[in-house]
């Protein structure tokens, strides 16, 4: 019995350590979305931090400030969105099979 929950002890260490380092890649990944055919780039990293917006000059129209700003949140919504299911992707095969609710 005791050695049963040595190795059991082992193994979820085992199993830390590879999730700590999936979310360390993670984090470090860049993700990418556009909206307007390209006239609104957001960029963001994998600890859903935007590092980035470019957009192009001819998109700027000051009597339309509004498509803009719609433009701005569409891609910012999809490059959190890529962040959210890389991220469900890559954690999501520790907690599979677990059956621990709360936990995760």
């Amino acid at each position: 019995m005791r050695g049963n929950m040595n190795n059991m002890m082992k193994q979820m260490q085992k199993m830390q350590k590879k999730m700590m380092k999936a979310q360390e890649e993670l984090h470090e990944m860049t993700f990418e979305a556009s909206a307007g055919g390209g006239m609104v780039t957001v960029i963001a990293n994998g600890k859903k931090e935007i590092t980035d917006v470019q957009i192009k000059e001819e998109v700027v129209d000051p009597d339309d400030i509004e498509m803009l700003q719609d433009l701005i949140i569409a891609a910012t919504n999809d490059v959190l969105n890529q962040v959210d299911e890389k991220s469900n992707e890559t954690m999501g095969q520790f907690t599979k099979g677990l059956n621990m609710p709360g936990m995760f």
